[in-house]
């Protein structure tokens, strides 16, 4: 009994130090959900090391566990256009599962090895996913008056502002021309150019696909 409660207040810890992160950059998986996620798969894993052997198999329920949090942290994924979000938080969960399912067999060393590297990981790397997400692609789209004048003007602002315009389409309406452009480039170029397009009064409509 005493192991048993061990383990529960070792996987609230575990379950709390990761689902803190969670809920302070206020991702849809927080403190709660995570601290669920590890307790329940502990339970999970001490019940099933009590099953009788001869009437069920105990790494089952591991399966289980793992096929379950699957559907858990696809819940948490959001898809919007070319956008994903949650991905990260969708991978904790399935992580802290695993943490859950290795203080269930009391592999202690090896979760508290992991769930250092997961801390390491989710606090001490904002700089390279910073470097990973320096380069954005946009697509922009914008209805304009058809003067080569105008379009050769605003395809000059990529320039200016030190974008790399990778792909182009341009269609005609009437007296307007409706362009699509797909642009690449750091996020404060982005910036300074939805600032360009804002200010410009000959541009009938502009659009961030």
């Amino acid at each position: 009994m005493l192991e048993i409660i061990i383990k529960l207040i070792l996987a609230l810890a575990v379950g709390s130090l990761i689902g803190a992160e969670r809920e302070f950059r206020e991702k849809s998986a927080g403190l709660r959900t995570i601290t669920l996620v590890c307790l329940g798969s502990t339970l999970f894993t001490i019940f099933s090391s009590i099953f009788d052997p001869v009437r069920g198999d105990p790494s089952r329920v591991a399966a289980s566990i793992v096929t379950g949090i699957g559907f858990l942290g696809a819940g948490v994924i959001l898809r919007e256009k070319k956008h994903v979000w949650g991905l990260t938080t969708a991978a904790i969960i399935w992580l802290v599962a695993a943490l859950g399912m290795g203080i269930g067999i009391g592999q202690y060393f090896t979760v508290g090895l992991a769930t250092a590297a997961t801390l390491t990981i989710l606090w001490g790397f904002p700089k390279l996913d910073y470097l990973s997400k320096a380069r954005d692609t946009y697509t922009y789209e914008i209805v304009a008056p058809s003067e080569k004048a105008k379009f050769d003007a605003l395809v000059g602002k990529f320039k200016e502002v030190g974008l790399k315009i990778t792909s182009q389409i341009v269609e005609r309406k009437g007296n307007k021309i409706i362009v699509t452009w797909q642009a690449y480039g750091n996020p404060e170029s982005h910036a300074r150019l939805m600032q360009e397009f804002l200010a410009d009064t000959e541009i009938d409509e502009f659009r961030i696909l």
